[in-house]
């Protein structure tokens, strides 16, 4: 549709009125001739509106002769119509000549430029090195060299990591990463420590010396990876025997000291409880509720609405009390009470031993999962039955919670 719509425009159509005793056959005779008619509409008694091509009007006048109609333009469409009125107007025609030549020569040229993706770097750092790479406003699109510009804003700017110029239209793109530099507490002498028990299981060093190895059972506080890295001990060379004392007289070492890094994974066990009645009995709310709605003066109360007996037997309620709001000193002892009342009944549900046990489960796994970080990743969930050596109307139940997560964190340290 929206093909034919842009054909009938640079065709050209018009908008005629066809009037007479005989439209309807009017637009009968023009489709099985097979002239196209859309948008007709009927305006009033022997009156249509529509559009046709501007090629198919002169068949449209045999048409009209033989079915006694008349028809008479209301509104002409598309380029032959512009283009005639062009010619009658030159001036204008060379106008928009001249208007679309000067916009093409126009956009031939660098307007703007852009800068993404600074932080430590300004924008006019970055477009001043750009300008010495030869990127200006105003200069010819063609002028522009991408490569050489990302290569020298990379080598007069240090933080630059990597740069991206991007031509679009009148508009120049600008994308720099600036490099990541270490802040100075980087380089501060720290260990890992455990932040929580457990098992260890992996071990990665990125800086510094391990103190634990796979297998060991680690507490709280306890160095996992130290900052302090002790000397390395050279092994005697062949042939070559040396005295206990000179040993002992000689020199040690120091040890250095680094920000340590590295990864500490860990097995962790988390304990949960929970507890669940074989047969629960209390009072739950039924859904229902009443408002009562009364002001308060001076002791005395009158309801405005709401019953003034209490409709339920069992029952909760919640008060809202409004005041009038204290003019210069006076105060007046007025409040507007509203009080709903919620209806509540006793029910009692039996669980049996099964039921209480899935539910005393449930209550034990979410509390264990709520001490779980969420970067953990759980390998085993167990359940046990705490018996307490006499019968109750109590199912209680522990769950434990084995994880594998990172437990280490940075602690700083003077050497």
């Amino acid at each position: 549709m929206l093909l034919f719509r842009l054909m009938s425009a640079l065709l050209g159509y018009v908008v005629i009125l066809v009037t007479g005793k005989a439209t309807e056959r009017f637009v009968n005779m023009a489709a099985s001739r097979g002239i196209y008619l859309w948008d007709i509409t009927r305006v009033r008694e022997g009156a249509v509106l529509l559009k046709v091509r501007l090629g198919a009007v002169k068949a449209l006048r045999h048409i009209a002769r033989r079915t006694k109609c008349r028809f008479h333009f209301e509104r002409r469409v598309g380029f032959p119509f512009l283009y005639k009125r062009l010619l009658r107007r030159k001036a204008l025609a060379l106008g928009v000549l001249f208007f679309l030549g000067a916009l093409y020569f126009l956009s031939s040229f660098v307007w703007f430029i852009e800068v993404k993706g600074t932080e430590r770097l300004t924008v006019p750092e970055v477009l001043g090195a750009a300008a010495e790479a030869g990127l200006n406003r105003g200069m010819p699109k063609w002028r522009v060299e991408p490569g050489r510009v990302e290569a020298a804003l990379e080598e007069k700017l240090p933080l630059v990591a990597w740069t991206g110029v991007y031509i679009k239209g009148a508009k120049v793109t600008i994308e720099v990463a600036e490099r990541v530099v270490p802040d100075a507490e980087d380089n501060r002498p720290s260990h890992i420590i455990a932040t929580k028990a457990g098992l260890v299981k992996d071990v990665l060093v990125l800086n510094g010396h391990p103190a634990v190895k796979e297998g060991d059972t680690v507490s709280p506080g306890q160095v996992l990876i130290s900052g302090e890295i002790p000397p390395l001990e050279e092994p005697p060379k062949p042939g070559e025997e040396q005295k206990q004392g000179e040993e002992a007289n000689k020199p040690k070492k120091p040890s250095r000291f680094v920000h340590a890094r590295g990864i500490v994974r860990a097995r962790v066990w988390y304990d949960g409880y929970g507890e669940a009645k074989i047969a629960e009995t209390g009072r739950r709310l039924t859904g229902r509720s009443e408002t009562r709605v009364s002001i308060k003066f001076k002791g005395k109360e009158i309801i405005l609405s709401g019953d003034q007996n209490i409709p339920y037997e069992l029952y909760e309620t919640e008060t809202f009390v409004k005041t009038i709001p204290q003019w210069r000193n006076l105060e007046v002892p007025v409040e507007l009470v509203t009080i709903k009342y919620f209806e509540m009944a006793e029910y009692r549900e039996e669980l049996g031993i099964e039921g209480a046990r899935s539910l005393a489960g449930e209550r034990a796994l979410a509390e264990a999962a709520g001490l779980v970080p969420e970067e953990a990743g759980i390998v085993n969930r167990s359940l046990e039955e705490v018996q307490t050596g006499h019968p109750e109307n109590i199912v209680r139940v522990k769950v434990t919670v084995e994880t594998i997560e990172e437990i280490g964190a940075e602690s700083l340290f003077k050497p």
